[in-house]
């Protein structure tokens, strides 16, 4: 028992020494931070003392919710080695954070203040408020860590960035996130039979430039556009039967024919032009008004896409959650075999998901083009990267079966903040997808590491 006890204590020792270490380690950096960017001493001082007590405070949070495997405990390894096996995970983690900050400072002119710093230690509170969640928080870990990062997000941008919390700007952070969350509707209902859709982003791209090109040659607008949707979905039903008979390569399939669909509307709209498929035409009025900053809602002041994509997401997370369609989809993607011997028909679920994915990228599309006003083959390509992080960063498993459109909205919401902000602390493009794929890695692992819902049956 004694021994028992000496071991504790010496663990207990070791492990407040190694806390110790990292929070001096993290003040040092802030320190020479704000001696390169020139800060006063006096807040220097501040924020040194600041960092080391609430790093050391963070420190022994973050050991009690994430315990490191002890590793072998006989006597090969040393001190250090035996502080590193059990401490890597924490260790690592305040790495990442004092690396990615100081990656920020040296390369944002002005980043390293006052705003920058209280906004890191709120985001730091934030994040160790949500690993101490219980255990119903626990379960639905990925999307209430989704919540506190948006929070967190918005509060640090409010700070930081002078009109974020703009009445102009949310408006138009809504209605990005509306033209994502559309997207995402059919990639959401495909992940939750464990496939793929990567024809999306080329959907978009066609029915923009097509929509476009019914109307220059005539087509009433509501006709052209009951007619792109109409075609959305048929080729989605295509992909539906193919993924579905060629099990196991959604993501082929999907591929090509995505491909096949943009091409093809490219050779179309450019017979008899010099133009190369680029489609020129004016955008009907109630279809700008659908999805321009401009647009207005029964008088209300903000585009009708938003109220769109609000009703369709009620729908979708109620019907999903409280019908007999929804709990057949969820049967389905955790278990096909199961589904299938109590008469679940598979092909009808998947082929629908699919069906579905098709004609909401369709509608994505035609709204892009009441926003740009002009079509573009191209419109969709950020979409093939953004409908998948939305999905997995809300925490909807890849595997099937686990999730649902409700946490989509939650990680379509956390990228457009997080782009919203990375745009008004002036970083590039590349940066932006450097630090999205920072902020997915994660979300992928509190899911990834938990048993699939199938393995527990």
């Amino acid at each position: 028992m004694s021994d028992r006890t000496e071991n504790r204590n010496g663990d207990g020792l070791l492990a407040r020494l190694v806390g110790l270490s990292l929070a001096i380690v993290l003040t040092l950096g802030g320190v020479v931070m704000g001696l390169v960017q020139g800060t006063p001493v006096q807040q220097i001082i501040l924020y040194a003392i600041a960092t080391l007590a609430l790093s050391a405070w963070a420190w022994r949070f973050y050991l009690t919710q994430f315990p490191a495997s002890t590793g072998g405990r006989g006597d090969g390894p040393g001190e250090l080695r035996l502080a590193w096996i059990r401490y890597r995970n924490g260790i690592l983690g305040f790495a990442a954070l004092l690396l990615g900050f100081a990656i920020l400072s040296l390369t944002v002119d002005g980043f390293f203040n006052v705003f920058t710093v209280i906004s890191g230690l709120i985001l730091l509170a934030i994040i160790i408020l949500t690993l101490s969640v219980g255990r119903f928080m626990a379960e639905n870990r990925s999307a209430f860590i989704g919540l506190m990062v948006l929070a967190g997000l918005f509060s640090i941008g409010s700070m930081t960035i002078e009109g974020f919390a703009s009445a102009t700007n949310i408006k138009s952070m809504l209605l990005f996130a509306s033209f994502l969350g559309i997207a995402c509707i059919g990639q959401t209902l495909v992940a939750l039979l464990g496939g793929l859709d990567l024809s999306i982003p080329f959907i978009i791209g066609a029915a923009n430039v097509g929509l476009l090109y019914l109307i220059s040659l005539g087509v009433p607008g509501w006709l052209a556009t009951i007619i792109v949707l109409a075609v959305g979905a048929l080729f989605g039903v295509i992909n539906g039967f193919l993924s579905l008979r060629l099990q196991g390569q959604a993501l082929i399939v999907t591929l090509g024919t995505g491909f096949a669909i943009s091409g093809g509307i490219q050779i179309v709209t450019s017979i008899g032009t010099a133009y190369s498929g680029n489609v020129f035409g004016s955008v009907p009025n109630w279809l700008s008004n659908l999805s321009s900053m401009a647009g207005s809602t029964f008088g209300l002041p903000f585009p009708p896409v938003i109220a769109i994509w609000g009703l369709v997401a009620i729908v979708l997370v109620v019907g999903m959650r409280n019908t007999v369609y929804g709990r057949y989809f969820y049967a389905l993607g955790v278990n096909r075999t199961s589904a299938n011997r109590i008469a679940i028909s598979e092909r009808a679920y998947w082929v629908g998901a699919y069906a579905a994915s098709g004609f909401f990228a369709a509608m994505t599309g035609a709204l892009l083009l009441g926003w740009s006003g002009g079509g573009f083959i191209g419109v969709g390509n950020s979409y093939l990267f953004m409908t998948l992080a939305a999905v997995v960063v809300g925490g909807t498993s890849l595997l099937g079966g686990v999730g649902g459109y409700g946490f989509t909205v939650i990680g379509v919401l956390v990228l457009q903040v997080l782009t919203s902000f990375l745009v008004g602390i002036g970083l590039d493009f590349e940066w932006q997808q450097f630090i999205f794929g920072l902020l997915i890695l994660p979300m992928v692992a509190l899911y990834g590491r938990s048993p699939h819902i199938r393995t527990q049956i």
